[in-house]
């Protein structure tokens, strides 16, 4: 079997739910999780989370598959400013498939294109993703 090192589409409903996603006015954290369909090579919406801390964020994700995740996040600023910066979360768990990580590797950059975000981190362990983690990250 040839190794195919393409990236994978990304689909059209994603772009929309992105486009969406980024204008919507929201005053909670909310995530968009996607995946990756790995029979049609394409990026799919795996789901939407209104209202979701980084706790239950990190509970949702599933333990050995990878996941992009685009977050808002609330922040309350030390002079009492609110500030909700969205982030672009690649979440690549140590024990998923090599083929795996290798596809979502390969997709990553062609989807942080599409979403356009600058702030960009990467967790390879669950236990990582913390409340106190993305508020060192985003500051």
């Amino acid at each position: 079997m040839e190794t195919r090192n393409e990236i994978c589409d990304i689909s059209l409903d994603v772009k929309e739910e992105l486009k969406k996603f980024r204008f919507r006015k929201s005053s909670t954290n909310s995530a968009l999780i996607l995946k990756i369909d790995r029979e049609k090579q394409i990026v799919i919406l795996d789901e939407f989370l209104d209202d979701i801390s980084v706790e239950e964020l990190q509970e949702t994700l599933p333990g050995h598959q990878p996941r992009y995740v685009i977050y808002t996040y609330k922040m309350l600023h030390d002079d009492g400013r609110i500030s909700y910066p969205m982030c672009f979360i690649y979440y690549t768990p140590r024990d998923s498939q090599m083929e795996l990580q290798m596809l979502y590797a390969c997709t990553k950059n062609a989807l942080q294109r599409e979403t356009d975000l600058t702030r960009v981190y990467e967790i390879r362990e669950l236990d990582d993703l913390t409340e106190d983690w993305l508020k060192e990250k985003l500051q």
